[in-house]
């Protein structure tokens, strides 16, 4: 299976900057790049510009479907945007996209 990419070009960080794997602390304006390969979303940032990607800490995540390697996708962009240069955690993720990842149905009682 191929895999799938979202880009989000000119995010610029919130306060502390977006902690990566390769250079720490990134500050300013950054394009994010998500790729999903069917098993886990991997997320990377780099400046406008420039060629070289980094992994953001805490990257790749076990991500179950497109759907939410999508939200995967926009909480990366948030979590940017918010700053605060810590690994990033996208769960919870809605339950609707996650359904059937690690969780058990829930019983109807009755």
């Amino acid at each position: 299976m191929a895999s799938t990419t979202w880009t989000t070009p000119g995010v610029f960080t919130g306060p502390g900057g977006v902690l990566t794997a390769e250079a720490g602390s990134l500050t300013g304006e950054l394009t994010i790049r998500t790729t999903w390969d069917a098993e886990r979303a991997h997320v990377a940032v780099q400046y406008v510009g420039a060629s070289e990607w980094c992994t953001l800490v805490g990257s790749p995540v076990p991500c179950p479907s497109v759907e939410a390697a999508r939200s995967v996708h926009q909480c990366a962009v948030e979590t940017v945007r918010t700053g605060g240069s810590v690994p990033f955690v996208p769960w919870p993720l809605d339950p609707a996209i996650t359904r059937g990842m690690d969780e058990v149905p829930a019983r109807s009682s009755g």
